[in-house]
């Protein structure tokens, strides 16, 4: 059996050698997130940083802004979890301290790479845990075709109004009261706002699939999931709308990677607030 979207703690220690990928990070703090890992981690995982590992040229071929966490050369993402000792059907599990989204993130890059046997840990880890960093064994793995798809600012530009806008983004930056990392505060119109937090119940896990499917379907229609961009600031909580739309059984829809960061770099894009 693959776990293509969440695994419980109960099912990851019952896996017979998974992935495990940590991709723990703070936006204000670029380094914690690697401390923590410093400190202790689930046995056998491996650290990916968002910037150091997750991340490509910020800036395009013709000079443009790319966003503040752009995709890497997808060749380049694949050599990185070649080293890490990937291979053909090997359940891979994305795991962070923050609910989920960075490893969302990992979890949609690698269904990028064509790997769909990869899922996100649901919930905080509660077992054992240590400071020994894990001896990867590196392989000749190939990535397949892509199982996800994504959108850029142009094509996107040329069709706002026919596609459904999801922000994954906090209300308050969505309605463009705050803005404290881009160069402008709002939101691209035509948005609606799902905060990727509401995903979660109060435990910290995800919510059950049926109330996922019933809360997102309303932001759905009367568009398919297909005809559905998800985005943010950066193109990395959107992921966590992403799985969880997975998760509830309504299908993939395309990322935005440049997100917010890219869009309201150009003034020339148009900008709503409220």
């Amino acid at each position: 059996m693959s776990f293509t979207t969440l695994i419980s703690t109960t099912e990851l220690r019952a896996l017979s050698n998974p992935l495990i990928l940590e991709g723990s990070f703070d936006l204000a703090d670029t380094d914690a997130g690697e401390r923590a890992y410093a400190a202790g981690h689930i046995p056998g995982a491996f650290y990916l940083h968002l910037d150091r590992d997750l991340c490509g040229d910020k800036t395009g071929p013709d000079g443009s802004f790319r966003g503040r966490h752009p995709l890497p050369e997808r060749e380049a993402f694949a050599a990185l979890i070649r080293r890490l000792g990937m291979s053909a059907g090997r359940q891979v599990v994305a795991y962070d301290r923050q609910g989920g989204p960075y490893a969302a993130h990992i979890w949609w890059m690698l269904r990028w790479l064509g790997h769909a046997e990869v899922a996100v840990l649901d919930g905080a880890w509660d077992g054992e845990m240590t400071a020994d960093v894990p001896t990867a064994t590196p392989t000749d793995w190939q990535p397949g075709q892509p199982l996800v798809g994504q959108i850029d600012a142009a094509t996107l530009l040329k069709k706002l109004g026919d596609v459904r806008l999801i922000d994954a983004r906090a209300a308050e930056r969505f309605r463009g009261e705050v803005e404290p990392l881009d160069k402008a505060a709002g939101h691209i119109p035509g948005a609606s706002n799902r905060f990727f937090k509401d995903n979660l119940g109060a435990d910290g896990r995800f919510k059950p699939a049926a109330q996922l499917r019933a809360e997102f379907q309303p932001l759905l229609a009367p568009h398919s999931a297909g005809a559905v961009v998800q985005q943010c600031g950066s193109g990395v909580t959107a992921c966590h709308n992403l799985l969880a739309m997975a998760h509830a059984g309504l299908g993939d829809s395309l990322l935005y990677p440049g997100s917010w960061s890219e869009w309201s770099s150009d003034p020339a894009r148009p900008i709503a607030k409220g």
